[in-house]
């Protein structure tokens, strides 16, 4: 059973949380709320999420600052966040988003097809990272199962087929994502991030292969790193 993806909506007014939860709930993945800042960066301490949707204008600690925490702790400083504001100031407020660390911003009332469709790509993205931290696992065990007693044998051909079969799938997924992130002229952020999870992914793959028989590269590395 595939695990759902976690996505953080943070906003002061329950009448917000009640519509983004309506917006996304299509998605089927968990929504989690946050009432301020402070909440939000007490969900972020235990759970990990694939996009954050943060409210700019609340009391006490606003979006600026609490996404300012939340690109400074290494935990979650790669977390996409789309700022949701309610008013407009004009080209140096939108800036002051971007530099404190947002993929996105947002103006209310936003198209609900438009913002689903933005956070379906990061939820895609960060499902695709979960399984190349999967399959770099796997492929962990084995490399140090061929340490201590050499890749060979029925089992080693079995496991290292098993996991060209899921890394193969995995690339497939992540190249269409790749195509189509091109042809919806995607944020730079997501192509990036798409563009990184390749990136991965070529580096996997070059590890499996150096495990194959007769490769010569029985101790090949690799990172499970994001």
């Amino acid at each position: 059973m595939v695990q759902k993806a976690k996505i953080l909506l943070v906003d002061d007014r329950p009448e917000n949380l009640l519509a983004l939860e309506a917006i996304l709930s299509a998605l089927d993945q968990t929504l989690v709320r946050a009432s301020s800042g402070e909440e939000a960066l007490k969900a972020l301490l235990t759970d990990d999420f694939a996009v954050i949707l943060l409210d700019v204008q609340m009391p006490g600690m606003d979006g600026f600052e609490t996404a300012a925490h939340i690109k400074r702790r290494e935990r979650t400083r790669d977390i996409p966040i789309i700022f949701l504001t309610a008013i407009n100031h004009g080209p140096h407020h939108t800036f002051r988003g971007y530099a404190a660390g947002a993929v996105d911003y947002i103006s209310k009332p936003f198209d609900p097809w438009v913002l689903r469709a933005k956070v379906s790509v990061f939820v895609e993205l960060y499902m695709k990272n979960c399984q190349l931290r999967e399959q770099a696992a796997l492929l962990r065990l084995q490399l140090e199962g061929g340490g201590r007693g050499g890749v060979g044998g029925k089992e080693s051909a079995g496991l290292l087929a098993e996991l060209s079969a899921r890394l193969a799938a995995v690339e497939e997924q992540a190249e269409a994502l790749s195509k189509q992130l091109d042809d919806e002229s995607a944020d730079a952020a997501a192509v990036a991030t798409a563009a990184h999870l390749e990136r991965k992914l070529t580096g996997l793959r070059r590890a499996l292969d150096a495990l194959e028989p007769g490769s010569g590269g029985g101790g090949a590395q690799v990172s499970s790193q994001n």
